[in-house]
């Protein structure tokens, strides 16, 4: 029996996508199924997990209340701080740079993830530490000057580690932008900073919008940065993934804290569609 074109189509474009989901399936639905499992369950005697089925994991979220604060709370800072840095950046590497160099400076952005996040952010644990900056400030007078180990040691670090990933979306869709558009805005009258809100900032919107969703996603489980610049005194949820998982052995209460982290990613995720398809209008906007 002869297969139609339309049919043909849908086999190829299922055999092409077959990889790909198989790949998904089990390595990031069938683990997730397992967490969802485990969040309803109770801890052994002698840790893990013990078939069960209760809310008692999610009844004691609180407990983990400090990890949820900072994370809630310095990662959109975090991410605002990344945006306010990077924006100026992609800015002048898409309008203002001049296209001979622009491939350079573009390569410069993405050279910190030449080296890995672990020897930066130690070398930032120097800097900020007793021998670093406190001890030049020490020198000039001003002593018991507490740099490490912080709030502001973890947004440091968030807005060094994070910031090329806010500057690539925003300069892609910064580049798109149609000059065109601007001289016309130039020749009708339109003072610079009129031209900027009116038609820059809201055509890069798709791009910022991409920006702060994937580092306020990524952040919101980071490790890293709180463990080693905050000392264990900036705790986030993911440090507290890794002490209920490796250290006391509380599979159930961390599958419930995992749970609800990928609720709130969820969340974020769709209100950021939200914002950025309601400022951009039919343009296409891409967060993931």
């Amino acid at each position: 029996m002869a297969t139609s074109p339309e049919t043909k189509k849908r086999l190829v474009t299922a055999a092409l996508l077959a990889p790909a989901s198989l790949w998904l399936f089990v390595f990031l639905v069938l683990p997730f199924i397992a967490i969802v499992v485990f969040a309803f369950g109770e801890r052994a005697p002698e840790g893990g997990y013990q078939p069960s089925f209760t809310l008692e994991q999610f009844a004691n979220l609180g407990a983990r209340a400090a990890a949820f604060k900072n994370t809630l709370l310095l990662a959109p800072v975090g991410a605002f701080l990344c945006l306010v840095v990077a924006y100026p950046v992609a800015y002048y590497l898409a309008v203002k740079a001049s296209p001979r160099y622009r491939l350079v400076l573009v390569s410069l952005v993405v050279v910190p993830f030449w080296t890995s996040l672990l020897v930066r952010v130690y070398a930032w644990m120097y800097i900020l530490g007793a021998r670093g900056i406190p001890h030049l400030l020490e020198m000039i007078g001003i002593e018991n000057v507490r740099l490490l180990n912080t709030p502001g040691a973890v947004l440091l670090g968030i807005v060094y580690g994070y910031l090329p990933l806010m500057i690539m979306p925003i300069y892609v869709s910064l580049e798109k932008l149609d000059r065109r558009l601007l001289e016309a805005s130039a020749d009708l009258g339109a003072k610079p900073l009129s031209t900027f809100f009116g038609i820059t900032l809201p055509l890069s919107l798709p791009g910022v919008m991409t920006g702060v969703a994937l580092v306020t996603i990524l952040l919101l489980g980071e490790y890293l940065i709180p463990q080693l610049l905050g000392g264990g005194k900036v705790f986030f949820i993911g440090n507290a993934l890794v002490d209920l998982f490796l250290q006391s052995r509380n599979w159930p209460f961390g599958s419930a804290i995992a749970v609800t982290l990928v609720v709130v990613v969820v969340f974020i995720l769709l209100i950021a569609m939200r914002i950025a398809w309601r400022f951009a209008g039919t343009r296409q906007v891409d967060l993931v």
